[in-house]
């Protein structure tokens, strides 16, 4: 039987994406310096491929013939989205078109997933969970009632790499996971690494901004606030209720204590142990960089 003709629903949105794909890349590589012009230069192309009917049969069949998944993704009921027979979705939650659900994955009661969302194998979502648009989750969990805004990616590898006795760079295995908690709140196209030796935390009730990069092995506390643009290298240690205004840089295997305030744009390059309010590169005590402000300013005045 012709692949291409299958009577199942899923089989049938596979083709027609397959379809419209293979007519992109037709006039893609027939273009020459004007986009889009297949008249000019279908020349170029392999005979094979010069009428189109041929080259999407060709393309259609090459695909399905590779894509086993077809038996085994079914429609959701509840939006439209694809999931895996292998996957326990709730009959309340809702898995919009466009959205994939992949095998031995756990989504919880009135969890909804957005169109683009790729949720990957084995990754839990507790109830009343959003998801947004173009989500990538891999290699995590997820408590109950988080907001996941759009183009969040978690569950991805690390930067990790080590130099070996040959003088080449090679990877260092991220094998471990990303535990969000309970009310967490996480910006758009924010990151967050999957753990190397300890997973990767987000505390209960913490907020995370936009643009946050949270590196492999970083352990964050409770009823946290992370603004735009943070960046936590991995590893580090966060307490409970810490502050980190906008672009905050913390280094790796640093510790901040509980109750700790940031100044935006300030560098944490070694331990804080005393609760209070931080600012500078390097932070130090609030009243102290104050001063420093202070110091090169009127040196500045002073200076002829």
């Amino acid at each position: 039987m012709n692949p291409c003709s299958g009577r199942c629903p899923v089989r049938s949105q596979v083709i027609r994406a397959m379809t419209m794909a293979g007519r992109r890349l037709l006039a893609f590589a027939c273009s020459s310096s004007t986009p889009f012009s297949p008249s000019q230069s279908k020349s170029k192309l392999p005979t094979y491929f010069r009428s189109s009917s041929t080259f999407l049969r060709f393309f259609c069949s090459s695909r399905l013939e590779d894509a086993s998944f077809d038996d085994k993704f079914l429609k959701w009921h509840n939006g439209g989205g694809i999931f895996h027979e292998s996957a326990c979705i709730d009959s309340t939650a809702l898995v919009e078109v466009g959205a994939v659900v992949h095998s031995e994955s756990v989504v919880g009661p009135n969890v909804r997933i957005g169109s683009g969302t790729i949720v990957g194998p084995s990754v839990t979502i507790a109830h009343s969970t959003k998801i947004g648009y173009n989500v990538a989750l891999s290699n995590c969990c997820i408590g109950d009632s988080c907001v996941v805004h759009n183009g969040v990616c978690i569950g991805q590898d690390g930067f990790g790499f080590y130099v070996d006795d040959d003088g080449n760079m090679r990877k260092k295995p991220q094998t471990l996971n990303v535990i969000i908690g309970n009310d967490v709140e996480i910006g758009s196209n924010t990151c967050i690494d999957r753990g190397s030796w300890r997973d990767t935390v987000v505390g209960d009730n913490s907020k995370i901004d936009n643009l946050v990069q949270i590196g492999h092995n970083v352990v964050i506390g409770k009823n946290c606030l992370l603004c735009g643009q943070v960046g936590i290298a991995g590893s580090a240690t966060i307490g409970d209720y810490v502050t980190m205004g906008g672009r905050v840089a913390v280094r790796d295997h640093v510790s901040i204590i509980s109750k700790v305030r940031l100044a935006a744009a300030s560098c944490v390059t070694k331990d804080i142990k005393e609760p209070g309010d931080y600012g500078g590169f390097p932070a130090v005590p609030i009243n102290q960089w104050r001063r420093q402000v202070a110091s090169r300013c009127q040196t500045r005045v002073m200076s002829p």
